[in-house]
């Protein structure tokens, strides 16, 4: 499957909408663009991760092509621990936060607005469902990136996945 170039010029033409189970192909192949083999998540987990909490799982378009997506579970924890990203089953659909497991955008859609589009999306939703905040984890070199939607840093996670060194961020409202 490949990832057609697309000039985006207007963001209007970027549509976000949540992900459907046909889906999924599309899905897996940009993780695996997206992260190093490590750190994606695998067809598997994405199928369960749609099968499970697809209200919390947002896919970005052009012309009907998946350039990207959010996605993650729902916890009353403040930070994520790996096990959620193992067992889909842990996910709370009415708990207090919402967790960002990836935000992923094609390389030729990057530095464009479309991952401050799909973070931004999943906020309102968030906010709009009653959630306390949300949570993510990410490297060294995204925290500025995340502090300018609110987050916070709360330091080293706990979080040991892919073998990365991460760091807790939180947005609370």
């Amino acid at each position: 499957m490949e990832v057609r170039k697309c000039k985006i010029g207007n963001m209007e033409k970027v549509t976000i909408r949540q992900v459907k189970i046909n889906d999924l192909d599309f899905v897996a192949k940009v993780e695996e663009v997206c992260f190093s083999k490590a750190e994606a998540a695998s067809k598997e987990s994405l199928k369960q991760r749609i099968n499970t909490f697809s209200e919390v799982f947002f896919v970005a378009e052009i012309k009907g092509e998946i350039i990207g997506f959010i996605n993650g579970c729902v916890t009353n924890k403040t930070t994520i621990h790996d096990e959620l990203y193992k067992d889909s089953s842990l996910h709370i659909p009415d708990g207090d936060y919402q967790t960002i497991f990836g935000l992923d955008v094609v390389p030729e859609y990057r530095n464009q607005g479309i991952a401050a589009k799909l973070m931004n999306y999943m906020i309102k939703v968030s906010k709009e469902s009653g959630r306390k905040g949300v949570i993510l984890t990410c490297k060294d070199k995204l925290i500025h990136y995340y502090e300018k939607f609110g987050y916070i840093n709360k330091g080293l996670s706990k979080s040991v996945h892919g073998g990365a060194e991460w760091y807790d961020m939180i947005l609370e409202f």
